[in-house]
């Protein structure tokens, strides 16, 4: 992974501790709202996340895709990057 580790770690972390801590509102029967708001905070940071994981792909692996001079390569990484951004266009 091209990503910073430091950067990306933590956020999944604390964005799975958050998920967690949905399950028990659940359990506990919360008011909906907390609940919303909660799972809201989780996919913020998972949006944190993988727009660093991504970050890092376009300055490492797709910049050296582009410049190795194979253009099956620079396809592949370009196709890879559009179904990315067609997934999260949902």
């Amino acid at each position: 992974m091209q990503a910073d580790r430091k950067k990306v770690e933590p956020l999944v972390k604390m964005a799975r501790g958050q998920a967690e801590a949905v399950l028990k509102m659940i359990e506990d029967d919360r008011y909906c709202m907390e609940i919303a708001n909660q799972l809201s905070a989780a996919e913020s940071l998972l949006h944190k996340a993988r727009r660093e994981v991504l970050r890092a792909h376009l300055e490492g692996c797709v910049r050296d895709a582009l410049d190795c001079g194979d253009p099956e390569e620079r396809t592949r990484k370009l196709d890879e990057i559009i179904s990315l951004l067609d997934k999260t266009e949902k």
